[in-house]
């Protein structure tokens, strides 16, 4: 839910500023704007700025289409400008949404950039998918008001942000980065300790190296764990985490389910070493198993399509929940 008091005495009328203006910076673009704030856009290639306002359009008119916001869509794409300089991008901006190349050099050197040019409040949240901050935040002026504030793309649609602190953020900037978040109508999950992939892709990766395993040994297509997920443990993960999921599987709740199965998941841990990375052989295959269900061609259509159901989910949660009998 959008609090747009909260965002006022937050930001107190400065806009937030993107940087990265590619899938992730975009989808970040429409969860500001929505909220009601204004957004300057900058990346280092023109192009990429250019390309994003049409796209930006594309999804606030799906928006409007489900019932996602509260103005015309043309009202909040003109609250994003693109901008032409970094030094435009962050004058007199609350906060910074760093959305560049997953790399290290790439990110420490836009931190460097930022350093130079930064106001003294002024707060960046970076999008990595799973860089530590520590690795390329530290050590500067602006250190003690950077974070990882991670999302899930596309943001707008699915809410759920990480915020990390590296050893040198300090308790203000983590304060400030979550009271934002939760205003804008972002979902927080505060990750404790730094970690390469924080929770998300952590909990991803390992599903994901399963998936390739089992493909590898021919116990299952690509398209049959798929199903497994999309029709089987993915109804309850839509709405239930895994522990809530297990606590309601069990008679006696988690501590009953973890007696009675959780000698067979040590079992299926022991089994797996992973030692080696997917091989080229194996990318190959999932690569031609994939093809065979969804041409290149289609492959814009279809991620069309998925933010399309996303956003008829995201309508769906929205919606009252009936009333208790």
């Amino acid at each position: 839910m959008i609090d747009k008091e909260k965002i006022r005495q937050l930001c107190a009328g400065r806009p937030v500023a993107i940087v990265g203006a590619g899938l992730v910076g975009a989808g970040w673009a429409v969860v500001y704007a929505r909220a009601g704030l204004n957004v300057k856009m900058f990346d280092a290639n023109a192009e990429i700025t250019r390309n994003a306002m049409p796209l930006i359009a594309d999804q606030l008119a799906g928006l409007q289409r489900h019932g996602l916001l509260d103005e015309a869509p043309a009202a909040v794409l003109a609250r994003i400008a693109p901008v032409a300089t970094l030094a435009e991008a962050l004058d007199g901006v609350a906060y910074v949404q760093e959305s560049v190349l997953e790399r290290v050099d790439v990110k420490r050197q836009l931190m460097l950039d930022i350093d130079a040019l930064a106001a003294p409040d002024l707060v960046v949240g970076s999008s990595t998918s799973g860089i530590p901050g520590s690795a390329f935040a530290l050590g500067l002026a602006i250190s003690p008001r950077v974070l990882i504030a991670h999302p899930v793309n596309p943001p707008y649609l699915v809410p759920v942000v990480e915020l990390v602190a590296s050893p040198e953020t300090s308790t203000a900037t983590v304060a400030f980065a979550d009271a934002l978040m939760q205003a804008v109508g972002q979902s927080v999950v505060h990750v404790r300790k730094e970690v390469e992939g924080f929770v998300l892709n952590r909990l991803q990766a390992v599903l994901l190296r399963e998936a390739w395993a089992l493909v590898q040994e021919g116990v299952a297509t690509c398209e049959d764990v798929d199903k497994t997920v999309r029709d089987g443990l993915g109804w309850r993960w839509s709405f239930m985490g895994p522990f809530e999921t297990i606590d309601l599987n069990a008679p006696g709740g988690v501590a009953d389910y973890a007696q009675r199965l959780g000698a067979l998941y040590q079992r299926i841990a022991d089994a797996r070493s992973h030692p080696e990375p997917w091989d080229a052989a194996l990318i190959s295959e999932v690569e031609s198993q994939r093809r065979e269900q969804l041409a290149h061609t289609d492959l814009a259509a279809r991620r069309a399509w998925r933010d399309e159901r996303l956003m008829e989910f995201a309508a769906a949660r929205q919606r009252p929940a009936p009333a208790a009998p």
